[in-house]
């Protein structure tokens, strides 16, 4: 017995006596482990670094550290080991050289936002926005003293008329999130920089996939990873990524201000999920055009608001910048059908689930109220947007067949 206590309890596996003279309590040696595990651990899974309180090995290195740059690390609330990979494998996808994740999409918005304006300042925004975005430039007008001005998503090259002296930024959605415009973002970014103002693009639709922002003249990307970087409607989380290291500094003083953080088992969420997203995205695009196809042959639907489809507004500027669609569309239904009619439709659905964001595996439908969201709409059918999950097309379309039908 006393032999077999020798060889459990001398390897220095579990302790090392380097300063265990110091420890004179159960409870320090609680608090205070000296155990390192060995050095070469390799596996395909990024490690989850949890942490409020950096640790530095001297006052110098706590004193020489930049929080802005990463090159090292001073508090959990600007990142770990964890997060800068999530950031790198984000700019790497996007085509860009900075990032930083944030709490949510419209966290990464607000960031943009308050790096870029200040009281006197002008912003314009598509008047297809993300609604929340609208009403964010509400409020900045209103409390903030920042103009916030909506244009046509379809101006294209005429949005130099709208630029003013004090314009500092211009938001673009390609496409709108609800009504799924095609702007056309190089004449936008052409005339916001022969003028000195800076273009800001939410391209979540594309995951950075099927529109290479920075190749078409944008400065300033915003994505919502809580969509197909997650793949599961389990995480909200947002990020901004930029080429500009000056602009990225003003980017990353605006994130420490704000005091955005975000779990790192999150960020592990994304980071397990993002070997996947090609093939997800490429399995909801090729069932979403099918799903889409099949609508606009039905009689009950006047309209298909998908960028790969012809009659789509902006579909040539989705032709000549975009490689996919994702599975994201709507439709406006015939006008003899009321907004009653278009919910109990919505209503009988019942692989489709009613529910807000999309890019998971499961497929999701809302109908909204365009007037209430819109500056200018003209189109009279109700408007009802598909997510299109992985579940099998065919299953989908006899779903849908059978909501139609209590219409």
């Amino acid at each position: 017995m006393k032999a077999f206590r020798r060889i459990f309890i001398a390897p220095n596996f579990f302790l090392r006596s380097s300063v265990s003279a110091q420890k004179n309590s159960h409870q320090t040696a609680l608090v205070h482990s000296e155990y390192q595990p060995p050095a070469g651990f390799e596996a395909f899974p990024v490690g989850i670094h949890h942490a409020s309180t950096v640790l530095f090995p001297n006052v110098a290195a706590m004193r020489s550290r930049d929080w802005r740059e990463k090159l090292g690390y001073t508090y959990g609330l600007h990142g770990t080991p964890t997060s800068f990979t999530l950031e790198a494998r984000l700019a790497e996808i996007e085509g860009g050289t900075y990032c930083r994740v944030t709490p949510s999409g419209l966290a990464a918005i607000v960031m943009v936002n308050f790096a870029c304006l200040k009281s006197g300042d002008d912003v314009l925004l598509p008047d297809n926005v993300y609604g929340p975005n609208r009403e964010l430039g509400a409020w900045m007008q209103r409390d903030f003293g920042i103009a916030a001005r909506f244009y046509d998503p379809m101006i294209g090259a005429g949005i130099a008329e709208l630029i003013q002296p004090n314009t500092r930024l211009i938001w673009a959605e390609a496409p709108g999130s609800v009504s799924m415009e095609v702007p056309d973002v190089p004449a936008i970014c052409k005339a916001a920089h022969e003028k000195g103002v800076l273009v800001a693009l939410d391209n979540t639709w594309s995951a950075g996939l099927a529109f290479s922002a920075f190749e078409h003249g944008v400065d300033i990307v915003m994505q919502a990873l809580t969509k197909y970087q997650s793949g599961a409607s389990d995480v909200l989380m947002g990020a901004v990524i930029v080429r500009d290291q000056a602009l990225n500094q003003k980017l990353e003083v605006a994130h420490m201000h704000l005091g955005f953080g975000v779990g790192m088992d999150d960020v592990y969420l994304i980071l397990r999920s993002l070997p996947s997203m090609k093939l997800r995205f490429e399995a909801h695009d090729a069932a979403a055009r099918k799903l889409a196809h099949w609508l606009k042959q039905r009689p009950e639907i006047s309209k298909v608001l998908h960028p790969a489809f012809e009659d789509c507004p902006g579909h040539a500027h989705w032709t000549r910048d975009f490689t996919g669609a994702g599975g994201l569309f709507s439709v406006i239904f015939n006008e003899r059908f009321t907004e009653e009619q278009t919910d109990r439709f919505v209503d009988s659905l019942k692989l489709f689930k009613i529910g807000y964001s999309w890019g998971g595996a499961h497929s999701l439908c809302v109908p909204y109220r365009m007037k209430g969201m819109r500056e200018n709409w003209s189109e009279l059918g109700q408007l009802v947007r598909f997510n299109v999950g992985l579940e099998s097309v065919e299953d989908l379309m006899r779903d849908v067949e059978q909501a139609l039908a209590q219409m």
